[in-house]
């Protein structure tokens, strides 16, 4: 009884945190500078991506697809180019032998002359805690980076680097929690923070490179408002995360990234959203699910860059598509009784 006593105070403690988390997040100031992970308006249905405690939590098969365009069209000074292309596909699925689920995350971003390619093999063992899953995650992780040609102010600078890549092996951990009526998941990837060391113009690997770790801290609380419609708001931050490596101003809130939104969700088959990430943008969404069970999803995303737009372009967007497999049923089927045995 003790147990169980304290497994529902645990519950009431996380239903009462997450809305301590929103007022965090909204209270804290930042905008991105440094952060080296790509980000994704559909944040609210990219769970995988976020966080390696999320694999199978749902009880169903997933598959998401993801292309973002960030600051679409903008030119700067690259070449051939300098807006921010993203490619995400992830899929999870439970694992009832495992008692968890296992997920994968594969994506490639490119900006500019760098790109960077990742796998990630994601497992999650799950407790049943309360009426929710808790998910507690490891990751292993693949990085390559490439860099192409870059115009330095030196000759022969032998820190510029120079049509080279480097790949390494990396890790990452997270819990997730997910009830009924709320989620909330903390994150940290790249925990290695791997140096990867890059060809210079002179053929010298001396151009290095260092894979920060970033912390991603999520939460959305889903809010009946009628029979028919489920309001849920929704946090993200995303942080890097202080170290013996880079300068000491890198590590400040100037270089987080955090975004509050809504999503309205009727007849559990469309949506529509608005959300604001700080310093940056002002974000809509509009999706729907179809199909048997409302299976598959599609939705798209719009960001209004409204502030620091000398190094921005005017727009982003983004597309999304899942499927969700059917839930899974019980380990074993249930008997048939039929009156001809009945004596």
């Amino acid at each position: 009884m003790s147990y169980l006593k304290s497994v529902l105070k645990l519950g009431a403690y996380m239903k009462r945190s997450i809305l301590g988390a929103m007022v965090m997040l909204l209270a804290a100031t930042g905008t991105i500078v440094a952060q080296q992970q790509p980000q994704f308006s559909h944040y609210g249905f990219n769970g995988m991506f976020l966080n390696p405690a999320y694999a199978g939590i749902k009880g169903q098969g997933e598959v998401l697809t993801i292309v973002r365009e960030q600051y679409f069209n903008y030119g700067g000074t690259f070449d051939p180019g300098g807006n921010d292309r993203t490619f995400l596909l992830s899929a999870s699925t439970p694992v009832r032998v495992l008692g968890g689920g296992v997920g994968v995350n594969i994506y490639r971003n490119t900006i500019g002359e760098a790109s960077v390619t990742t796998a990630a093999l994601s497992y999650s063992k799950h407790f049943k805690i309360g009426d929710g899953l808790l998910g507690i995650g490891a990751q292993g992780i693949f990085n390559n980076l490439g860099k192409g040609t870059y115009r330095a102010n030196d000759a022969d600078d032998p820190s510029v680097p120079f049509e080279s890549s480097d790949s390494k092996i990396d890790a990452g951990a997270g819990v997730w929690y997910e009830a009924p009526k709320f989620y909330v998941g903390l994150s940290v990837n790249n925990l290695l923070r791997s140096r990867y060391q890059f060809q210079t113009e002179s053929s010298q690997r001396t151009a290095s490179y260092i894979g920060e770790n970033h912390a991603y801290l999520t939460a959305g609380y889903n809010i009946e408002v009628s029979s028919s419609v489920v309001v849920t708001p929704m946090v993200i931050g995303k942080l890097v995360l202080p170290g013996e490596f880079g300068d000491d101003d890198k590590f400040t809130f100037d270089n987080n990234s955090f975004e509050v939104g809504a999503r309205a969700t009727l007849q559990e088959k469309y949506w529509a959203g608005v959300g604001y990430r700080y310093g940056e943008s002002f974000t809509g969404q509009l999706g729907m699910s179809f199909a048997e069970s409302n299976s598959f999803r599609v939705g798209y995303a719009f960001d209004l860059v409204a502030f620091n737009q000398d190094a921005r372009a005017f727009s982003s967007h983004e597309i999304m598509l899942s499927y969700r497999l059917p839930k899974m049923g019980p380990a074993t089927r249930p008997a048939i009784r039929t009156p001809r045995y009945s004596f």
